[in-house]
């Protein structure tokens, strides 16, 4: 018959824990639990520069679309650009001047004509054929108001891009199509700083943002 003795029944023996495990000295807490503290006194400290950060051409108030250039860029209508490559420029206007989705009432109107050419600067002499292209774009771009079709501002911007060409067909229609949607890009984003540049100025000078304490 088993017997029991009263120190193992009613109470542990000292110096163990309820699974009947002796506690040692590298017994921690996990390292998520001892990093809290870390990272809760860092949130902390940064929470006083929260309000210190003012992004390009943000207002003094709460949001980028209450600021009066926001909303001068918003009011500006792309026309339509011909051809794939204005597609892609175009979308790339639309959404760095207006990424709100709003459609205020046009008051400007800006016409861009885009002119590619792709030149090949390096040949394979065995095979003949290149072995990779330059994708060249010119955009001439003109802002004018609405209705009274008053010229504010136009210049040209442009971009250069180059990509490989193999001897796949879809690869090299691919990489065609990846280089123009660079240059897109890059000459939507020209446009979109000239004009909010010349805007800015026509505004005058724009207050300091206001820094919380």
């Amino acid at each position: 018959m088993w017997s029991s003795s009263k120190s193992a029944v009613g109470r542990w023996p000292v110096g163990r824990s309820a699974l009947g495990v002796r506690p040692t000295a590298n017994c921690r807490l996990p390292t998520a639990l001892r990093r809290r503290p870390a990272l809760l006194c860092l949130a902390l400290l940064a929470l006083p520069l929260a309000g210190c950060l003012q992004p390009l051409y943000a207002p003094a108030g709460f949001g980028l679309d209450s600021s009066p250039l926001a909303a001068e860029l918003q009011a500006i209508e792309v026309d339509e650009i011909p051809l794939r490559l204005g597609h892609y420029v175009r979308n790339e206007l639309i959404f760095g001047l207006n990424g709100t989705g709003s459609h205020p009432p046009p008051r400007y109107r800006l016409m861009v004509t885009l002119r590619e050419r792709v030149q090949t600067p390096i040949l394979d002499t065995v095979t003949g054929r290149a072995t990779s292209a330059t994708v060249i774009v010119d955009a001439e771009y003109r802002l004018v108001t609405v209705p009274q079709e008053v010229e504010l501002t136009k210049g040209i911007a442009f971009n250069i891009a180059s990509y490989d060409r193999f001897s796949n067909r879809f690869s090299n229609v691919r990489a065609a199509r990846d280089a123009e949607i660079r240059n897109a890009r890059v000459i939507a984003e020209s446009i979109r700083t000239r004009v909010a540049t010349v805007m800015a100025a026509r505004m005058g000078p724009v207050p300091p943002p206001v820094v919380p304490n």
